[in-house]
């Protein structure tokens, strides 16, 4: 009669093992794969919110300062809200991406419940914030999370609207940002927000067209709406109207009388390389896939970015701009 092995019986189950730990495993790390679905690398884009104080002339006002910033906090958490959202909602799609499927809730490393739980909470806690702050503003940021709740569901599914939705939330971040200091809201802070929030969405899309090439389709089913070429017809055309947008606003006699400064103009060359620069590194470098990543990790860009925030700081807040 055969014995049993004694190789089998002393066998570790590591299934069993791996079953007990796993859930310890989780509920430690949950914490950071939860701040790391609030995707916070992304929220550089919220720095739109501080145009109506830096052109609205309260940049020196503390109390204008502090609005801001808690108006800027507020669209962070929102945004985070969003992007926890958008990974429940692209989950499987985002599976066969080859950098989305790492995301903690595209591989499985963060549990869908949590991730919603915690979003719901973010989001009452922000809109509660909101409040505090300004009725007006908690309308704006309202309409921001409808939108793109929106986008999440529908329009992400219509051509060209789909890239119209993600500008609009540039806009409502700008808009925002104006009521939260109450300064006007300017109709060029509109127009060139929609501008370059256009020109950045479309050289996302070429980015995830050239980069997934057979199966972008099958990640995105938009893009089958779209080729390299007609991205490209569509960013030369918004690349010059961002740079005659703003060109026009920085030398017009409106803005010299609203700021009182003719000297904006001087702006424009940063202008220019920025965004010379940003289609260098989507047509030579295959970048563009995240203007956020772009932001910090180019240092020409990032230089550029700051240098012209401090320009337009020292043209109207000092004796040098007069």
């Amino acid at each position: 009669m055969a014995r049993p092995s004694s190789t089998s019986t002393a066998q570790p189950d590591h299934a069993a093992t791996a079953a007990t730990l796993e859930p310890h495993t989780v509920s430690r790390s949950s914490p950071r794969l939860l701040l790391s679905s609030l995707r916070p690398e992304q929220w550089t884009k919220n720095l739109f919110v501080f145009a109506g104080v830096l052109f609205g002339g309260r940049l020196t006002d503390l109390n204008a300062l502090g609005r801001a910033g808690a108006a800027f906090g507020i669209f962070c958490a929102l945004s985070g809200v969003v992007y926890v959202l958008n990974d429940l909602v692209d989950r499987e799609a985002d599976q066969r991406h080859p950098l989305k499927r790492l995301r903690p809730i595209a591989s499985g490393r963060l549990s869908p419940h949590t991730a919603a739980t915690a979003a719901a909470v973010l989001g009452v806690v922000a809109f509660a914030a909101a409040v505090v702050l300004s009725p007006r503003f908690t309308l704006v940021a309202a309409a921001y999370v409808v939108l793109l709740i929106a986008y999440s569901f529908v329009l992400k599914h219509l051509v060209i609207i789909d890239a119209l939705t993600i500008a609009a939330g540039f806009v409502l971040r700008a808009a925002a940002g104006a009521i939260a200091v109450s300064v006007p809201i300017s109709h060029w802070l509109l127009v060139c927000t929609t501008l370059l929030a256009l020109f950045l969405v479309l050289s996302k899309r070429r980015h995830e067209l050239t980069l997934l090439t057979d199966g972008a389709m099958t990640h995105r089913p938009i893009l089958n709406e779209y080729s390299p070429y007609l991205l490209d017809q569509m960013i030369a055309v918004v690349t010059a109207s961002t740079l005659v947008a703003y060109s026009v606003y920085s030398t017009s006699t409106e803005t010299a009388d609203r700021l009182h400064t003719t000297r904006l103009g001087l702006t424009i060359p940063f202008v220019l390389y920025g965004i010379f620069r940003y289609l260098y590194l989507v047509h030579q470098k295959r970048g563009g896939g995240s203007p956020a990543d772009l932001l910090l990790t180019d240092r020409p860009l990032l230089a550029c970015v700051g240098l012209w925030a401090l320009t337009v700081a020292v043209i109207l807040y000092s004796p040098l701009g007069r």
